[in-house]
């Protein structure tokens, strides 16, 4: 089963520093039928002026997983961890038994990213976080595993869920078939450009969650880059 969230009917918010558009419904007074993904419960696009961010707050038991679109975000946190992450790198915090942390636009333009939440197999753990390196050219007209609870996807991100955060840069007319395996539910949002995912149009602002669709054909109408998160 496929649906569609086109941009129009997701939340948003405009705070002037933070604007933000919510593929998932994130207060009561959201838009119902966006609700969770298997285990996927957040998926945010925001924007976050120059100079402003989120200063130092609290996380328990959720893995929180953010792709760069464009810019760049500057995180701190209490485990002692300082680190930048720039466009098209990707950071993963697993906030486990407990972490308060700070993310901030330090740079001269906006920040764009996507920030994806999801709940860990099991609470607690030892906090961590991460930031890696991943050139999009590596990414060309194939998925790459950016974040990972599974340890034979080696060179992703290590997070706490059984889920993988993937992301791919596809050429104009190019096509590509994720297979699902044991994976029951994904959804799917462009960062960039026009992609058809099982003959179901999207454009960037739009999202499509996925449930027990045991294969998902994407693709390119034009030069395209997407980011997917696969789950239980």
């Amino acid at each position: 089963m496929l649906q569609v969230r086109p941009a129009k009917t997701l939340d948003t918010a405009d705070y002037g520093w933070l604007k933000a558009r919510h593929h998932f419904r994130v207060t009561p007074e959201g838009n119902p039928t966006n609700s969770p993904v298997g285990s996927l419960v957040v998926w945010n696009d925001d924007e976050i002026a120059p100079g402003r961010g989120f200063d130092f707050h609290d996380h328990v038991n959720i893995e929180i997983i953010s792709y760069i679109r464009r810019g760049a975000v500057t995180h701190r946190d209490t485990m002692g961890s300082v680190g930048l992450t720039s466009a098209g790198d990707v950071q993963a915090m697993s906030a486990g038994t407990g972490i308060r942390h700070a993310e901030f636009n330090m740079g001269p333009e906006p920040l764009s990213l996507f920030q994806i939440w999801l709940r860990p197999r099991k609470p607690g753990g030892e906090p961590h976080w991460d930031s890696r390196r991943f050139p999009k050219a590596d990414r060309a007209n194939q998925l790459v595993v950016l974040a990972s609870g599974f340890p034979g996807d080696i060179g992703a991100l290590p997070i706490g869920a059984d889920a993988r955060v993937l992301g791919a840069t596809l050429l104009s007319g190019s096509e590509l078939t994720y297979p699902m395996g044991d994976l029951r539910h994904a959804y799917l949002a462009p960062a960039l450009g026009v992609v058809t995912v099982n003959g179901q149009r999207l454009e960037v602002g739009d999202g499509i969650a996925a449930d027990n669709e045991k294969t998902l054909t994407i693709k390119a109408e034009t030069d395209i880059e997407i980011v997917l998160v696969a789950t239980n």
